[in-house]
């Protein structure tokens, strides 16, 4: 049986005209996606790296079956993915205000720790400088202690100095977990020391 040529250009006509119908809403679902996912890709890589690898997996099979024409299944994942896009901005979303929040908290802090300890290291200083020319030690202290506690004062210095350029360089989480240990060490070479 002889198919009439007539009938097949019109058969062809028929499948190019649904591809052509099927691959502009295809494009414009792949760039939805696409562009959806470009306004959040560099807070993803910071909050959220590991979500963002698997929706980029999704994105690019999503193109690869651009890339065949395979408009239908662009048009039957699309939804799926922007989905995905869309988990992802609401796990951005909160990681940043959270860190946010915890930035905040620890500015906070810090302002008070940067408020009390230099006070604490100069009051320090003044007494080990004071004891280092008279030797006249605290009750219980003999030389050895005052040289670990000498020790630990340039310790605690160090630290301190640590923590702060870490606040400077917007680390402030770190910088306040040293600066609390810091003023921890403070108070106690004060009480070793007699300090008033």
């Amino acid at each position: 049986m002889r198919i009439p040529t007539r009938i097949i250009g019109l058969a062809a006509a028929v499948i190019l005209a649904a591809c052509s119908s099927q691959k502009e809403p295809a494009e414009h679902a792949v760039a939805k996606v696409e562009g959806s996912l470009n306004e959040i890709r560099a807070d993803a890589q910071q909050y959220a790296s590991d979500q963002l690898k698997s929706v980029d997996a999704s994105v690019s099979h999503l193109k690869d079956n651009m890339t065949k024409q395979d408009y239908d299944a662009v048009m039957q994942s699309a939804p799926s993915v922007m989905a995905d896009v869309d988990a992802l901005k609401a796990t951005v979303s909160t990681a940043k205000a959270d860190a946010e929040a915890t930035l905040a908290a620890a500015q906070s802090e810090w302002n008070d720790l940067n408020a009390s300890v230099p006070p604490m290291v100069e009051k320090l200083q003044a007494k080990v400088d004071q004891l280092n020319k008279t030797h006249k030690f605290p009750k219980g202290m003999d030389k050895a202690g005052f040289e670990a506690a000498k020790t630990g004062f340039e310790g605690l210095k160090t630290e301190w100095t640590e923590a702060g350029s870490e606040f400077a360089s917007g680390q402030a989480a770190n910088a306040v977990r040293k600066a609390r240990n810091a003023k921890a060490k403070a108070e106690e070479l004060l009480q070793q020391l007699e300090v008033a």
